[in-house]
């Protein structure tokens, strides 16, 4: 199935339905259908061709997210970008993945206008709700096109690329196939509570985890409720006003959910299924989420190369046989999902028996094609003829999957991936730093937290809220570490490399 397949089938079973609803406004499936029919004929109209790269920066919008339909029904490939990026790594990411379309909401022409004269490959622009200086609004744009139906043909299967980070920092472009997004979505119907007509309430950002959840639920009809901004008090609310059946959130935000002063009032009875991941959990607060919020806790485990559903763990895997909590289970990142084979390898391509630790790797239609441009990184994710997750872990005699560590350094903070070279680099271009190492440290409200150690040039000083806030100037908020502590060296091993096992074993 391509992408605007998962819309055109929730429209054949009534185009009247609510599709996309947002501040109490529904677009119907059929609005939601037209408005992609009149997108694909204006890109056509101005010469974007199927297999063109189309960009789109926008926060939780329905409107950019029906784009995303016009733009598979055009043939092109959709590029989410995340628009909590800094202004360097979108231009990189644009100019990386040969887009010549952007989209954007007028809230981020501030950063378009860093990044537009460096572009230029870019031939159309279009501002989604005002016209711009250099950009019409997409009404505007759209003009006297019609809605009338149409579907080109892509070129190949790929249907979105979207940016990831590596261990040097630097993004990478994971293209996925319809075929990758159509194995999730059959991955997530059979694994998890569906009823006819789902109402999903999607507050996480459109361009990570929370968006391709959207399109199995589109296969049933199903609503979609978009939060523009993370309010939980509002959240709550809206899982009452409008029957919530699904909905997904990091654990950070579940946790403070379960401090919220609304939270014994809320109406949550609609809830079946209330995913969970995209970073490590505490199995005591798993267990208090599943006593606030009832038996509909369900957690994913995947990575954009292979998206959401490596291995799953449905509401009622939390519980024994007899009703009891499964308490040794809520560690666990749940069993291998169907369609996907899994397996722990070590480092020299041998897999291993049940218990012992090694590199998680996986094989099945949910696997990437590959990195945009990229064949020596594809070829190095696809050693031995496996997919290799950078994650370290064990499955146990009952198929469960534990992950304990991660091969590659990255941190994942409140369900966003941070990766400790990007953060050194950030600290070492300070003038007081002489050298330093970025780890993550278990947190209750992050999952993880950023802690830097850093060895100061001599005679030089600077305090742990000026690195902070030299970082996040540099790299963003969301990457700036949490925990800084200064030390007079470092552990290092005999050629010189820093011991970050060992900086991590001093912390705990």
């Amino acid at each position: 199935m391509r992408l605007v397949e998962f819309l055109d089938k929730g429209a054949s079973l009534g185009r009247a339905a609510p599709c996309l609803t947002m501040n109490g406004k529904d677009l119907s499936y059929g609005e939601v259908q037209s408005l992609s029919y009149r997108i694909a004929r204006a890109l056509a109209r101005d010469g974007v061709a199927a297999g063109e790269k189309i960009a789109i920066i926008s926060g939780n919008d329905p409107v950019a997210f029906s784009c995303v339909f016009g733009i598979s029904r055009a043939g092109c490939v959709w590029c989410p970008i995340n628009p909590r990026n800094e202004a360097a790594e979108n231009l990189f990411l644009l100019d990386a993945f040969d887009c010549t379309v952007l989209i954007f909401h007028s809230n981020y022409a501030g950063l378009f206008e860093q990044i537009d004269s460096a572009l230029p490959n870019l031939k159309t622009l279009i501002c989604l709700d005002k016209s711009h200086e250099r950009a019409p609004s997409l009404e505007g744009w759209l003009g006297e096109v019609s809605g009338q139906q149409i579907d080109i043909a892509p070129v190949d299967d790929i249907a979105v690329i979207a940016g990831t980070g590596g261990t040097t920092g630097k993004p990478k472009g994971v293209m996925l196939s319809g075929h990758n997004l159509e194995a999730m979505s059959a991955i997530t119907l059979m694994s998890y509570p569906f009823g006819p007509r789902p109402v999903y309430l999607a507050l996480a950002p459109l361009t990570h985890a929370a968006g391709v959840l959207c399109f199995p639920i589109m296969t049933h009809g199903g609503r979609i409720v978009i939060m523009p901004k993370p309010d939980l008090a509002e959240c709550l609310a809206l899982i009452g006003r409008y029957r919530v059946t699904h909905t997904f959130l990091p654990p950070t935000l579940i946790y403070m959910l379960l401090e919220h002063p609304d939270l014994a009032s809320a109406e949550l009875a609609s809830l079946q299924c209330f995913w969970y991941g995209a970073a490590p959990i505490s199995p005591v607060k798993l267990e208090e989420a599943m006593q606030k919020f009832g038996p509909v806790m369900a957690q994913l485990f995947g990575q954009t190369e292979a998206p959401m559903m490596l291995s799953t763990m449905a509401p009622a895997d939390h519980f024994l046989p007899g009703g009891a909590v499964a308490r040794h289970r809520l560690a666990s990142a749940g069993r291998p999902s169907p369609l996907v084979t899994m397996a722990i390898m070590d480092e020299s391509g041998s897999l291993l028996p049940a218990g012992e630790r090694g590199e998680i790797v996986v094989r099945g239609p949910l696997v990437m094609p590959g990195y945009y441009k990229n064949p020596e990184a594809t070829a190095e994710v696809s050693a031995y003829g496996w997919h290799h997750t950078g994650d370290i872990g064990y499955l146990d005699d009952d198929n469960f999957l534990y992950i304990v560590d991660r091969a590659k350094d990255m941190i994942i903070t409140g369900g966003f991936n941070v990766y400790s070279v990007e953060v050194e680099q950030a600290l070492l271009a300070h003038e007081a730093v002489l050298d330093c190492a970025v780890i993550g440290l278990p947190d209750e409200k992050w999952g993880e937290r950023v802690a830097a150690v850093v060895q100061l040039r001599d005679g030089r000083s600077a305090s742990p809220a000026e690195l902070t806030a030299f970082v996040k100037s540099r790299i963003g908020s969301v990457k700036a570490p949490k925990q800084v502590e200064t030390w007079p060296d470092l552990p290092r091993s005999k050629v010189g490399k820093v011991l970050k096992k060992e900086i991590r074993a001093s912390f705990l």
